[in-house]
C-alpha cells in the first residue's frame, strides 16, 4: 500500500473537535497545553466548548484545525504509520508538513497564529469576496474571471478543488460581476461563501509579506516524505522550497485536483483525511472515485488505523 495523509483546511471544524484527544493521550494534553501558551489565550476552551461564531473566526479556526490535524497525524505515526506523502488543503498544508517534519508542532502552530491573524486583519482592511461555482471548466473561469475584472477591481480563481467545483475569490464588486456572468459560462450554480477576506488572490499581499517576514525568521527542515504544496500541485523536500510555497501560496490559487491527481500519477493508492471533517473526501471521490480515502479524526480512529 502506498499511502499519503491529506490535512483539511478552513471550514473543517467543530465545537469539541479534539476532546477526546485532550481526556486520552499525553500527547494531546501536551500540545493542548502548548497551544493556549503560544496563542496568549484559552485557545483549548475555544475548540472544546465554542461557541461556535467565535471557533469560526478565521483567527481561531486556523490555530484549531491545525493543532487537532497534528495531533491526530503525530498519534498515527508513533504507532508505526508510514505515508509515502502528505499534502493539506491551504490551511491544511501547515499540518502536513509538520508531521513530514519541516517544523515541529510549536514552530507550525506560531506561523498559523501569524498567518491567522495576518489573513484576518487584511480582510479586514479590504471589502473582499469568495463564492463557490459549481459545473464550470478551470478554462470558462479564467474567462469568466478576466471579464469581471477592472483596473481597480480584481477577481481570481482562488481553489481548483475538483472537475466542477472552483472557487473565486477578490473584490466584493468584481466577485459579484463575475457571479451574475457565471451561468453564460456554463455554471449549474453558484454559491457565495462566509468568509472573512478574498483568501488566495491578490488582496492578500499585505497578509503574505507579513508571512514573509515571519518565515525569514524560521528554520525549516527538508522533510522525511515528499509533500505536495497547493500553488505547484507538485511535490517538495527542501526546507527553501517549502518556504518559497507557503509564501506564494497567500496570493494564489490551491491547486488541489491537479495535487491529488499528481499523488496518484505518482503511485499513491490509499488517502487518509487525518483532521476534522470529512470535506478532502468528498472532493477526493469527485477527483477520482477508483482510489479509497477514509477519515481519522478521533481516538477511535486512530486505535482501529491499520498500519501503512
Amino acid at each position: 500500500m502506498n499511502s499519503a495523509f491529506l490535512f483539511p483546511g478552513q471550514a473543517s471544524q467543530k465545537v469539541g473537535m479534539g476532546k477526546d484527544l485532550y481526556d486520552n493521550t499525553e500527547l494531546g494534553k501536551s500540545y493542548f497545553n502548548q497551544a493556549n501558551d503560544i496563542m496568549g489565550e484559552d485557545i483549548q476552551s475555544i475548540i472544546f466548548e465554542g461557541p461556535n461564531e467565535l471557533l469560526k473566526q478565521t483567527k481561531y479556526t486556523q490555530p484549531a484545525i491545525y493543532i487537532v490535524s497534528v495531533i491526530l497525524g503525530e498519534l498515527l505515526l508513533e504507532q508505526g504509520a508510514t505515508p509515502k506523502a502528505a499534502a493539506g488543503h491551504s490551511l491544511g498544508e501547515y499540518s502536513a508538513l509538520a508531521i513530514a517534519g519541516a517544523f515541529d508542532f510549536a514552530t507550525g502552530l506560531d506561523l498559523v497564529k501569524l498567518r491567522a491573524s495576518s489573513m484576518y486583519e487584511t480582510g479586514q482592511t479590504q471589502n473582499g469576496a469568495m463564492a463557490a461555482v459549481i459545473g464550470s471548466s478551470p478554462d470558462d473561469i479564467l474567462r469568466l474571471c478576466a471579464k469581471a475584472t477592472t483596473v481597480d477591481e480584481v477577481v481570481v480563481p482562488a481553489n481548483y478543488n475538483s472537475n466542477g467545483q472552483i472557487v473565486i475569490s477578490g473584490d466584493f464588486a468584481a466577485v459579484h460581476r463575475a457571479m451574475e456572468l457565471a451561468r453564460e459560462y456554463g455554471a449549474k450554480k453558484v454559491v457565495p461563501l462566509n468568509v472573512s477576506g478574498a483568501f488566495h488572490s491578490p488582496l492578500m499581499k499585505p497578509a503574505r509579506e507579513a508571512l514573509a517576514k515571519k518565515l525569514c525568521t524560521v528554520e525549516i527542515h527538508d522533510t522525511h516524505f515528499p509533500v505536495y504544496i497547493n500553488v505547484d500541485a507538485a511535490p517538495v523536500k527542501s526546507g527553501a522550497s517549502i518556504k518559497d510555497g507557503l509564501e506564494r501560496q497567500l496570493e494564489n490559487p490551491v491547486r488541489w485536483d491537479e495535487t491529488i491527481l499528481a499523488m496518484i500519477n505518482d503511485g499513491i493508492d490509499t488517502f487518509f483525511e487525518v483532521g476534522p471533517g470529512k470535506v478532502l473526501q468528498g472532493l477526493n471521490r469527485r477527483i477520482n472515485r477508483d482510489i479509497p480515502i477514509s477519515g481519522v479524526e478521533t481516538i477511535e480512529d486512530i486505535r482501529n488505523f491499520n498500519h501503512v
